[in-house]
């Protein structure tokens, strides 16, 4: 009589079991998640069963119930203290901002973004500066040689004593070296270029980086140290990996930026110890990267009083930023008018140009029509929508918009001004900048009497 044996392997998504090794689980689909694993032996008890995806029996293997220490024993939530969860501030204000206060300890926070944009430049600032304050930590490099961090760490200033440098790809050493040299902080660089010599697959695939990430976030739990990772991303801008990466850590920060500008922003996609509307702010120079307390020149130009400029305030999160929009407007002779837009979504452009001509009475169809930002920054806040209609309007009738002019509202198909979600920080800010006009849903209730208030006769 055949044996009912518990299946040898199973899927790390779904928990299918099968008896053999797939490339892809036939339940859930996913690549490279099926995973052999071994049976528990002094079983408390008789396993049971499911029901397969064929129809079959699939046994399952019994556990057995740990004895729990007596500090391990669920107490009640009003006896536990918030001690272990205090955050530590990294001597950077902006990052700071993102995190919620600083790193808590033993956190594990992956920092993902495109190649270039900065990534080991800015955790290598977060090393000196935790280390300028008389604490150890360690930068794993994977990537680079030990040598090769030590040349941007002497260009940006980052040498100290206490910033202890290591090259390993291997996640066994990886743990060694980090019980060696009992850090309070650890940085790695990257968590897809180190490999787990009891899993197979490649480096950076499923496997592999789905256990180093459990590894090293159990490590961290464990040894109550604080952990930060940097991530790949795909070409579609998401973070490489299986998505149980982003379950596995406490926090997840995009840094994005432009190559071709100097500016660089750190958002929150996901963080248990704060908020996720930050926005963090920081330019690249030739000596690294440095926090941008105050962005509200970057966005603005030196130009006043010409048309086809307009001033908006939009929210990176909770920060109010004043961008400037340039528009440019000229006759054509060509069947089909260019559209071009460089930081502002080109169908909104287009729905608001056919906005002003249906709603506004603007004759600009059959225009050549440029819209752009100041600085690079993108915008994607719908309340910047007036300003962009004012900066078309005022290139199209070559008239300036009011001096020291500010409008913010999203815009209607019916040509309505919508009230703007936090109105009264934004205009608070506009107001501390020396912004005397405002023009938004309170001042000017359609777009005709937005435009009659912000050009100029």
């Amino acid at each position: 009589m055949a044996r009912n044996t518990p299946a040898p392997y199973h899927c790390t998504e779904c928990g299918y079991r099968c008896t053999k090794w797939v490339g892809r689980c036939p339940e859930c689909q996913s690549w490279g998640s099926v995973v052999e694993v071994g049976t528990r032996t002094g079983l408390v008890s008789a396993g049971g069963s499911r029901r397969g995806l064929n129809g079959t029996t699939v046994a399952e293997p019994a556990r057995v119930l740990p004895a729990l220490p007596e500090d391990r024993l669920a107490r009640p939530v009003t006896e536990l203290t918030t001690h272990d969860a205090t955050h530590v501030p990294t001597g950077i204000g902006e990052l700071d901002r993102v995190l919620g206060g600083g790193i808590v300890p033993g956190a594990a926070i992956l920092l993902s973004g495109e190649p270039g944009v900065g990534k080991s430049t800015l955790l290598l600032e977060v090393a000196a500066r935790w280390a300028a304050d008389g604490r150890t930590v360690l930068y794993l490099t994977a990537e680079e040689s030990a040598g090769q961090v030590r040349l941007r760490a002497e260009r940006t200033g980052a040498l100290h004593e206490h910033l202890l440098l290591a090259a390993e790809t291997d996640l066994l050493s990886a743990l060694a070296q980090v019980e060696a040299a009992e850090p309070s902080l650890v940085i790695i660089d990257s968590v897809q270029t180190l490999t787990d010599p009891t899993v197979e697959g490649i480096p950076g695939g499923t496997a592999q980086v789905r256990a180093v990430a459990h590894a090293l976030t159990r490590a961290a739990k464990q040894w109550n140290i604080p952990l930060l990772l940097v991530g790949h991303v795909t070409k579609d801008g998401s973070i490489a990996g299986p998505r149980l990466l982003e379950h596995l850590v406490d926090v997840v920060c995009q840094f994005e930026g432009d190559s071709q500008t100097s500016l660089r922003f750190v958002r929150a996609q996901k963080n248990r110890f704060g908020a996720v509307d930050e926005v963090g702010c920081f330019e690249m120079t030739g000596d690294g990267i440095h926090e941008v307390p105050d962005p509200s020149g970057l966005f603005l130009s030196r130009a006043t009083d010409v048309p086809g400029t307009a001033v908006t305030i939009a929210m990176e999160g909770r920060r109010a930023l004043p961008v400037e929009v340039q528009a440019l407007v000229v006759d054509t002779s060509a069947p089909q008018p260019r559209r071009v837009t460089n930081g502002v979504d080109g169908s909104r452009v287009a729905m608001l140009v056919a906005v002003l001509e249906r709603r506004a009475g603007l004759r600009i169809s059959d225009k050549e029509i440029y819209v752009s930002t100041v600085g690079g920054v993108r915008l994607s806040d719908p309340a910047a929508d007036l300003a962009i209609a004012l900066a078309i309007a005022s290139a199209v009738l070559n008239r300036a918009v009011r001096p020291q002019t500010a409008a913010f509202g999203e815009i209607s198909l019916a040509g309505q001004v919508r009230r703007s979600t936090q109105a009264a920080q934004r205009s608070a800010e506009a107001t501390r900048l020396g912004y005397s006009s405002i023009v938004d849903h309170q001042s000017a209730d359609t777009l005709r009497q937005a435009l009659s208030a912000a050009l100029q006769r």
